[in-house]
C-alpha cells in the first residue's frame, strides 16, 4: 500500500462521513429511497421511501408531477385550501414510512450544552441504529436489540423517541415500560419522551379531519400512580421503573420495553438482573410492533449484559447486537494540522502534513514499542485504520489517550470494538492482530449432522460408523475423512472399526497415509450452565510438504460423560482411526472453575479402553522405562504443563502455524488472559474449552507424533492393544 492509497483511502472515508444528509427532502437518509420530483410539495425534490411509493395516494400524486395536477385528475377544485389538504395528507402519510423525517420535522429535543430545544436531526450512528430497526419493522419481525454503546451518541435518546413514533404514528394502544439501573436513569430517559409530546402538535395525535381541541391534555397519571401515565388520544401507557426497586419493573400489558444501562444492574432485594428483566419483558409477544431493547455502556465481564450481547452476536438469541465504535461517531475527529504536542512532531514529519501523518504511521505498522504508558504502539494504532477509521480520527485518538495511564481507561470510555468495550484487569495472552489474521479461514461448517454406529455404547458403538445429517447435529464438518478403500464405498464391509491404513479390503499396493487425523476431548459438564464438551479433529496431511495443520471437524456440546466417551471414540474411528487424546485435569492446576463434575478423563478411559485402543499415552521417563512402570493415558494438563501448550499456542498463532475454521475459537482467543496470580483462564463470563483442545492438539502436533507420511499398504493383523486398569 502506498502513502497515496492511504489518503485516497482516507478521504472516500471523510466523504462517506460528510455524505449529505437531509431527513426533510430524504437525501442521504436511512433505507431504500427513490427520487421523485413533485411541484407544490415542500420541498419539490425529494428522495421518498420506496415502501412509500406503493401507498395508491402517493403513487398518483408522484405519477401527476404536481399537486394542482393531482387535484385535476381528482376532479377536485384547485385552491389553497385543497392544496393544503393534499400537503397535510403526503406529511401524514410520509411520517408513516419516514422516521427520519418525522423525528426532524415533529420532534424536540434538548440542545447539548443548553440553550432553546432543536429539532431532532439523526446523528450517523443513530442512522445506523434505525436502520436496523427499521430491517425488522417493515420485514414484519418483533424488534429485538442489544445495544453496546460508546459514550455520547444518543443511543437512549433515539432508541425511546422511535419507541414513541410506534405509539404516535403506527398503532394505538401500544404502552411502554422505561427501566434503568436506578431511578435518575430511568427519569432522564422518560423526560426526553416528555419533553417531546409537550410540543407535540395535538392535531397528529389524531386522524385527519378529526375534531380536537388545542389545549387537551396529552400526558394524564393513572390512577393515583407515580410511575405511570397515558396518552388518551392514543389509548397508551408510558411506565417507568428500576431495577433497584424490582416491584416496579414487573411488566404485564406491554409492547414496548427499554432497558438502559443493563450493564449496571445489581442483584438486590434477591432479585439477579435476569429475574428483573424476565418480569419486565415476559409480557411481550413475539409478534410485530413489539420492541424489547437491552442498552448499556459494557461494566466490566461475567454479568447479564454481556452475555445476552454475547448470545445476540452468535445468532442464538431473539436479540440483534449493535455496537458503535468511537470512530463512528462524527465529533470524536481531529484536523491533523493540530498534532498533540505529547508527541514529538519530528515524530509526524513536520507535524502539519496530512501526508507526513500517513508516512508516519505507515512505517510505525509493526512497532509494538511505546515510550510512555499515555501511549499506544503503532500496531494499534495501525489496526484503527485497518478497521476503518479516518486519520483525523486516529489523531484524535493520540490526543485523547494522554488523558489515561491505561489502555484499559481508554477502552472503557471509547471501545474500538465489542471485545475491547467489556474491559478485563487481566493482561491478554494471545496477540489480538495474530488472532484476527486467522479470521479469513474460518468458515461455516460443509455439513451439520453427527456420526452414529450401531449403538450407544461398547463394540457395536464404532461398528458400521456413518454420517448423518443434521440442521442441528453438534458435529460441525469442513473435511470429511479422506480414507481410500478397497470397497465402492467406504465402510461397505461394515468393518468401520478397522476401516483404516490395515484394513484388509485394500489393494495390496496401495499408498495410504499415517498419523494423518489427530483428536483431541475437553471434558465439560452435563448441564448447560457447565463447561462444554468438545471433540476437536486435526487433519495433519499438509504437514508433510511444509504445510499446516487443519481444523477438519468438531463436536461442541453437552452430554452426559459415559457417552461423550463413545462419541470420542466414533469420532476418532471414522477419522482413520486417529490417535485419540483424552485431557486430565488435577485439582494442581488450578481451574477449578472448568471442572464442574470433577475430573472424568478416567471415567472415559475405563469407558472405551476395550475398544478404542489407539489412545494417547504421556511420554515415558528413563526411570519409569527401567522400573517398567506402566504407560500412562491421556493428556494431564496441571501447573507444569499447562504453560508449555499456552506458549506453544502463543508461538503458532504468532507464525500462523495451522488453519482455524471455526470463528468462535477466535472470540475465546481474544478474552483469555493471565490472571494476577499468574495462572491462565478465560476472563469471566467466558469459555476456553475451544481454546485448550487447540492447546493440547497443537502441542501434540508438532512435538510428540510424527510426520504424516505415505507408505504402501500391507496387510496386517488387526491390533490387539491390551490396556490395563494400571496403566490409567
Amino acid at each position: 500500500m502506498s502513502i497515496e492509497d492511504i489518503i485516497a483511502e482516507n478521504e472516500r472515508r471523510m466523504a462517506d462521513i460528510n455524505a449529505k444528509f437531509n431527513p426533510v427532502t430524504g437525501e442521504g437518509s436511512v433505507g431504500s429511497r427513490t427520487e421523485v420530483i413533485v411541484h407544490g410539495l415542500p420541498p419539490a425534490r425529494l428522495w421518498l421511501p420506496d415502501s412509500m411509493l406503493n401507498v395508491p395516494f402517493i403513487k398518483r400524486l408522484v405519477k401527476a408531477g404536481s399537486v394542482d395536477a393531482f387535484l385535476k385528475s381528482i376532479r377536485s377544485k384547485v385552491n389553497d385550501t385543497e392544496r393544503s389538504k393534499v400537503v397535510e395528507q403526503y406529511v401524514r402519510t410520509r411520517c408513516r414510512h419516514d422516521f427520519p423525517f418525522w423525528a426532524e420535522t415533529f420532534v424536540f429535543i434538548k440542545a447539548k450544552g443548553g440553550g432553546e430545544d432543536i429539532h431532532f436531526r439523526l446523528n450517523r450512528p443513530q442512522r445506523k441504529l434505525v436502520e436496523m430497526l427499521e430491517e425488522m419493522r417493515t420485514a414484519g419481525l418483533p424488534i429485538r436489540v442489544v445495544m453496546l454503546k460508546a459514550r455520547q451518541w444518543g443511543g437512549s435518546t433515539v432508541t425511546q423517541i422511535y419507541m414513541a413514533w410506534l405509539q404516535l404514528v403506527h398503532q394505538t394502544g401500544l404502552n411502554s415500560l422505561i427501566v434503568g439501573h436506578v431511578k435518575d436513569a430511568s427519569t432522564e430517559v422518560k423526560d426526553m419522551f416528555d419533553r417531546m409530546i409537550g410540543q407535540y402538535p395535538t392535531t397528529m395525535l389524531y386522524q385527519l379531519g378529526d375534531s380536537y381541541d388545542d389545549n387537551e391534555a396529552k400526558l394524564v397519571w393513572v390512577g393515583k400512580t407515580s410511575n405511570i401515565q397515558r396518552i388518551p388520544q392514543r389509548n397508551c401507557k408510558i411506565k417507568i421503573g428500576t431495577a433497584e426497586k424490582p416491584d416496579s419493573a414487573r411488566g404485564g400489558d406491554y409492547n414496548l420495553v427499554h432497558l438502559t444501562e443493563v450493564g449496571l444492574w445489581k442483584t438486590t432485594d434477591g432479585k439477579t438482573p435476569e429475574q428483573i428483566v424476565r418480569s419486565a419483558c415476559s409480557g411481550v409477544l413475539l409478534q410485530p410492533y413489539t420492541m424489547i431493547v437491552y442498552e448499556s455502556t459494557a461494566n466490566g465481564t461475567g454479568n447479564f449484559f454481556q452475555r445476552e450481547y454475547d448470545a445476540a452476536k452468535q445468532g442464538i438469541s431473539q436479540f440483534k447486537p449493535i455496537f458503535i465504535a468511537w470512530y463512528e461517531i462524527e465529533q470524536y475527529s481531529k484536523p491533523i494540522a493540530t498534532i498533540p504536542t505529547t508527541h514529538a512532531t519530528a515524530d509526524f514529519g513536520d507535524g502539519k502534513s496530512l501526508r507526513s501523518f500517513a508516512q508516519w504511521l505507515y512505517d510505525n505498522r509493526l512497532n509494538d514499542n511505546v515510550s510512555s504508558n499515555r501511549q499506544e504502539p503503532g500496531k494499534y494504532l495501525w489496526w484503527l485504520w485497518e478497521q476503518g477509521a479516518t486519520l483525523e480520527a486516529i489523531n484524535w485518538y493520540i490526543a485523547e489517550r494522554s488523558k489515561y495511564t491505561d489502555h484499559g481507561d481508554m477502552a472503557s470510555e471509547y471501545p474500538s470494538d465489542d471485545i475491547e468495550a467489556f474491559v478485563h484487569s487481566g493482561a491478554r495472552v494471545f496477540d489480538r492482530y495474530k488472532v484476527e489474521q486467522l479470521k479469513p479461514a474460518c468458515r461455516p461448517p460443509r455439513f451439520i449432522g453427527d456420526v452414529y454406529g450401531d449403538g450407544d455404547t461398547g463394540e457395536e458403538a464404532i461398528t458400521n460408523l456413518r454420517f448423518k445429517a443434521d440442521k442441528q447435529g453438534l458435529l460441525w464438518i469442513w473435511s470429511m475423512p479422506d480414507i481410500p478403500c478397497g470397497k465402492a464405498d467406504r465402510g461397505q464391509c461394515g468393518d468401520i472399526k478397522n476401516c483404516s491404513w490395515a484394513c484388509p479390503h485394500r489393494e495390496p499396493a496401495m499408498e495410504v497415509v499415517t498419523d494423518r487425523y489427530l483428536v483431541v476431548v475437553d471434558i465439560g459438564g452435563r448441564s448447560h450452565k457447565a463447561d462444554w464438551s468438545v471433540i476437536l479433529v486435526i487433519d495433519r496431511m499438509y504437514m508433510m510438504d511444509g504445510g499446516n495443520p487443519t481444523v477438519a471437524a468438531q463436536w461442541y456440546g453437552h452430554i452426559d460423560i459415559d457417552l461423550l466417551a463413545w462419541k470420542a471414540a466414533q469420532i476418532a474411528a471414522y477419522y482413520d482411526n486417529a490417535l485419540l487424546v483424552i485431557e486430565s485435569n488435577t485439582l494442581e492446576t488450578h481451574d477449578t472453575d472448568r471442572m464442574v463434575d470433577g475430573d472424568q478423563s478416567l471415567y472415559i478411559l475405563n469407558q472405551i479402553k476395550y475398544v478404542y485402543a489407539n489412545l494417547y499415552a504421556r511420554k515415558q521417563s528413563e526411570e519409569d522405562i527401567r522400573e517398567g512402570k506402566p504407560r500412562k493415558y491421556g493428556f494431564h494438563t496441571n501447573v507444569k504443563t499447562k504453560p508449555v501448550i499456552i506458549s506453544n499456542l502463543v508461538k503458532v498463532l504468532r507464525e500462523q502455524l495451522y488453519v482455524e475454521r471455526d470463528e468462535r475459537c477466535l472470540d475465546e482467543y481474544l478474552t483469555y488472559e493471565k490472571k494476577p496470580n499468574g495462572s491462565f483462564g478465560a476472563i469471566p463470563g467466558k469459555h476456553d474449552d475451544l481454546l485448550m483442545t487447540r492447546a493440547i492438539g497443537l502441542h501434540i502436533c508438532y512435538s510428540e507424533m510424527p510426520l504424516p507420511a505415505i507408505v504402501k499398504h500391507k496387510i496386517i493383523p488387526k491390533r490387539t492393544t491390551t490396556i490395563t486398569e494400571a496403566t490409567i
